[in-house]
């Protein structure tokens, strides 16, 4: 699986962004997909992520509420919605892929906040 993420920016605080990732393969539906995000400075955290049934959605505690992940399996796309940007939001987002042991990972995109 090859992953191209984009959709980062500069976005002043209470602003909305929309990052997408872009999922190359024919098994992209048995994937789980996931963003993380990675503050200078700081370890890779997680953001969220979205099973492949698409049912289930899980989110960090600071995102809550204010971000929402989606999935195209036609498109093989996968989305994150970020709305009410705050300016501790500002990191490198990076889109992950994983099933079983196999883990994938885009190469980044740039989301700064200002306040």
């Amino acid at each position: 699986v090859q992953l191209q993420a984009c959709g980062g920016g500069l976005a002043q605080a209470g602003g909305s962004l929309r990052l997408f990732c872009a999922a190359s393969g024919r098994t992209f539906s048995d994937y789980t997909m996931a963003w993380f995000r990675q503050a200078p400075g700081k370890e890779r955290e997680f953001v969220a992520a979205i099973y492949r049934s698409g049912g289930s959605t899980p989110y960090a505690n600071s995102v809550k509420g204010r971000f929402t992940i989606s999935r195209d399996y036609v498109k093989n796309m996968v989305y994150l919605q970020m709305n009410s940007l705050k300016p501790e939001d500002t990191a490198i987002y990076y889109c992950n892929a994983a099933l079983g042991t196999r883990t994938y990972w885009g190469q980044g995109t740039q989301v700064t906040v200002s306040s």
